[in-house]
Parts: C-alpha cells; sequence; structure tokens
C-alpha cells in the first residue's frame, strides 16, 4: 500500500518495529523533521517521526521516554532511535486534543512559566548524554567560524536582506552568552505555544522533544521567555510578560537567579528572536518577530549588560 508523500521505507519500518502497517495517514508534516500520524491496520494511531541523525536525537528520545513513565505530560515514546540511511527514526503514542493557550499577556507568561519550571526540574533528574549539537536557534556556542550556525539553505540566500539591526543584535546578545560562566543543563529550547496543548486550564502535552538542549539553566529560561507566545511565525513576547515568566520560573523552582544569571537569560531571549527573525527575512516570512526585535533590543540589551 502506498500513501501519497510517504517514504518508501516507512511501511515496512512499522511493520517491522510496530509489529503492523499504516492503513491510513492522519497528518504529515516536514520541518525540521518528518512528522507522520498514521492508523495501522490494527486501528492503533500512532506518530513517527524522522529527521538528520547528528547523534542527538537518542537522547532526546531517551529523556521523553523518562518523562513520559513518570506521568509528565507529554506522548509516550513507542520504540527507540533506529537508523534508516542518514536518518534516526523513531515511533511514539499519538496524543490528540487539547488547545493552544493564545496570548502574550503577564498572566499567560506566569502559567507557561509554571510548566516550564516543572519541566526543567523534571529534566534535571534525567541522566542522558547531552543532546549536541545544540538546535540551531540556541547554538550560539558554535565553534566555527561566523554569527550563525551553518544552515546550507539559509546561507545559499541573500543575506543583505537581512535588517542590520537583527544581526547588531544577535552579536551583541552572543557576546554575552558566551562570556557566561555557568553549567550546562538539560532543557526543552522550542517552548512556544504551538508547541503546548491545554485542557481545562491545564496542559495536556507538551510537544517537540526533538528540541531538547543543553544549555545554562537561565539562557534556556530565558530563550522561553521571549518564544513561549508563538503560535504561529515566532514573535517576541512583550518586555514585561518574559519579565512575569523569569519571576514566575524562579518562585516555581523556590529559588532566586544571580545578576549574571538575568543577564544571560535576557541575551538568551534576544539571541532566539534574532535567529527566527534573521530566518524570516531569508526565507520571505512574517516581520511580526523583526519588529518586536526592532522595538525591544536596547531594553533588552540594558538588562543583558551589553
Amino acid at each position: 500500500m502506498r500513501f501519497d508523500g510517504m517514504p518508501d521505507w516507512l511501511p515496512a519500518w512499522c511493520r517491522e518495529h510496530l509489529g503492523d502497517e499504516p492503513a491510513d495517514v492522519l497528518f504529515q508534516s516536514r520541518q525540521v523533521s518528518m512528522v507522520f500520524g498514521l492508523r495501522l491496520v490494527g486501528g492503533r494511531d500512532v506518530v513517527v517521526k524522522a529527521r538528520p541523525d547528528e547523534g542527538r536525537a537518542a537522547s532526546c528520545v531517551a529523556a521523553q521516554s523518562w518523562l513520559a513513565e513518570r506521568g509528565f505530560p507529554c506522548a509516550r515514546p513507542l520504540t527507540p532511535v533506529i537508523s534508516v540511511g542518514t536518518l534516526g527514526v523513531h515511533a511514539e503514542e499519538f496524543r490528540p486534543d487539547g488547545e493552544v493557550l493564545h496570548g502574550d499577556s503577564p498572566e499567560i507568561a506566569e502559567r507557561c512559566a509554571t510548566v516550564f519550571a516543572r519541566l526543567m526540574a523534571a529534566l534535571a533528574d534525567v541522566s542522558v548524554a547531552p543532546p549536541l549539537p545544540n538546535p540551531p536557534w540556541v547554538r550560539w556556542d558554535r565553534t566555527d567560524a561566523g554569527l550563525w550556525p551553518m544552515i546550507d539553505f539559509l546561507d545559499r540566500r541573500d543575506q543583505s536582506v537581512v535588517p542590520d539591526h537583527i544581526v547588531e543584535t544577535a552579536e551583541r546578545a552572543r557576546k554575552r552568552l558566551l562570556a557566561a560562566d555557568l553549567p550546562g543543563v538539560l532543557g526543552h529550547a522550542d517552548f512556544e505555544a504551538q508547541n503546548l496543548r491545554w485542557r481545562g486550564g491545564q496542559v495536556w502535552a507538551v510537544h517537540d522533544w526533538d528540541s531538547l538542549a543543553w544549555q545554562p539553566e537561565a539562557a534556556l529560561v530565558g530563550a522561553a521567555s521571549g518564544a513561549f507566545a508563538s503560535s504561529g511565525p515566532p514573535t517576541l513576547a512583550p518586555i514585561a510578560s518574559s519579565e512575569a515568566f523569569l519571576r514566575a520560573y524562579q518562585d516555581r523552582r523556590g529559588r532566586v537567579f544571580t545578576a549574571a544569571e538575568l543577564e544571560v537569560a535576557w541575551a538568551a531571549s534576544l539571541w532566539m528572536a534574532a535567529y527566527n527573525a534573521r530566518e524570516m527575512a531569508l526565507c520571505g516570512g512574517g516581520s511580526a518577530g523583526a519588529d518586536a526585535l526592532r522595538v525591544q533590543a536596547a531594553e533588552r540589551l540594558r538588562r543583558a549588560r551589553v
């Protein structure tokens, strides 16, 4: 049986590792990863994810499995990561339903920060190899030359379309991040509204565990404080809402960030926003993120002390 857009290897992979073949495609997407929602012949619904295997996927899936087994609201992996050519492939349960929480108010920021604090506290108990290299939108610690992580489909485009203020902001934020003397921890690096689902006022599912990273806690929290409201094209939350996110996170974790950690948090919020704004500029996407960055950069850089 063949389905439009389904890789040739996928039916046999499902038969071998899930004990059944696909009967229907519920959904599919192709961004950083290929994701296929499948209904198997026996009636079971599953999700199969495939991505270029950089060696980090096994740690991401192992951490996701550890959390799911302990009741954290996320899909439970059904297989480990299995190599298919240059791809790393795994299957997980289909966890449907729930709604995206829209908005960027301080109140919504506090609700999201509470979930992020719960997530980070749980990951602190997970023992896996650091999932390196980090996702490119938090890969300010690249060791080769240049400002941005090397990504062919972006690097081939006309870089002159990227506004100067995006480049300057990224350079200054990266300078502060690289000067940080803070240990790396395991954390979710794509904590956007579109990756969370809510039911009855409670978080129902956190998705996109491919985006785990190994960076200082304050940097991961800072990135989330700027990105939590993105439910479509990425943007940057208002400063007051990022401030509320950082405050609520610290309250929930029961510890206060040092002055240096707060600087790193504000710098990380800027780096991720600048990375996203550059990609949107190169790919002809919306300008909302770049506009928000232009308005907020000076104050966020001041708080980062760069």
